[in-house]
């Protein structure tokens, strides 16, 4: 994509020889480019891949998904699996998703992908995301598994604790149960973080009648809804100052997801109602709204 460069420069009478030593490549590779080149398709994946190098570099936070939506709101006519792509040649991750933890693979997936990224729903408790996220204090490290109600975005259930263990995802799981009573399939879609494929974890599934599901090794978008929250989390309450204790951490994510992003922050995916104000409004009257 930067045989074009040469070519512009040369014309300027930069010596190609010069151009190419700069650039990592031998004069033979752009002039067999030269002999036979690029195709429209190639030379405007440069183009977008330069538009989209200066949208992630004025917001490195933007993963594929929001830099897809700049471009097209910029004239491009661009899909999100094209700038994946082109974002994933040249390395441009979101800063907000969460590394590896501690180089560890995770094991194989006990429930076959049913999501499929498809992060939609139009009724509530039908599909569920859950993950698992850390902080350090003072103290040391709190976590927090969250679910999410793909319909609304709301937090359905959560648990804190200073152990990354089944028992957190089970607690956020039981919570989310209690609160939600829900009816028909409900499908609950994490990663292959081994609290999810836990024994009890899928007993708690089953004995709910509840449908598991798992992304893929090593693919943060196959639960980008989860991470998208995650993001949230970090930069409101998270990165907003050093913790002391766990139990000041652990109140700060309580009352952020209960009285702010449950019922105060407005979402533009949502009409601009908060998660709560769109169960209200567009769910029906029998679902039950936990306080």
């Amino acid at each position: 994509m930067t045989y074009p460069l040469v070519q512009e420069l040369a014309a300027e009478g930069i010596p190609v020889w010069l151009t190419c030593g700069v650039l990592g490549f031998s004069t033979q590779a752009f002039y067999k480019w030269q002999a036979r080149p690029c195709s429209d398709r190639d030379l405007d994946d440069a183009h977008l891949t330069n538009a989209l190098v200066d949208l992630h570099a004025d917001d490195p936070e933007f993963g594929y998904r929001f830099l897809a939506d700049e471009l097209n709101a910029t004239g491009h006519r661009v899909g999100e699996r094209r700038v994946w792509r082109l974002c994933r040649q040249q390395r441009l991750w979101s800063t907000t998703v969460r590394k590896g933890r501690h180089g560890k693979r995770p094991g194989p997936a006990v429930h076959d992908d049913l999501v499929q990224r498809q992060f939609r729903s139009d009724r509530p408790d039908a599909i569920w995301l859950t993950d698992i996220t850390e902080h350090p204090t003072s103290e040391g490290k709190l976590y927090c598994c969250a679910i999410k109600d793909v319909f609304s975005n709301r937090i359905v259930g959560y648990s804190i604790g200073d152990r990354m263990t089944a028992q957190l995802a089970t607690g956020a799981l039981r919570t989310a149960i209690a609160r939600r009573q829900p009816a028909g399939t409900l499908v609950v879609h994490s990663d292959r973080g081994g609290q999810f494929r836990s024994r009890v974890f899928r007993a708690v599934l089953s004995s709910a009648g509840l449908t598991g599901s798992m992304g893929r090794v090593a693919a943060a978008g196959d639960n980008a809804a989860m991470e998208s929250f995650f993001a949230l989390l970090q930069r409101n309450v998270l990165d907003k100052r050093r913790w002391r204790t766990r139990n000041e951490l652990a109140y700060a994510i309580s009352f952020w997801i209960e009285h702010t992003y449950n019922r105060r922050r407005r979402q533009r995916s949502l009409g601009k109602l908060t998660p709560v104000e769109f169960e209200l409004t567009f769910s029906p009257a029998e679902v039950h709204v936990a306080a």
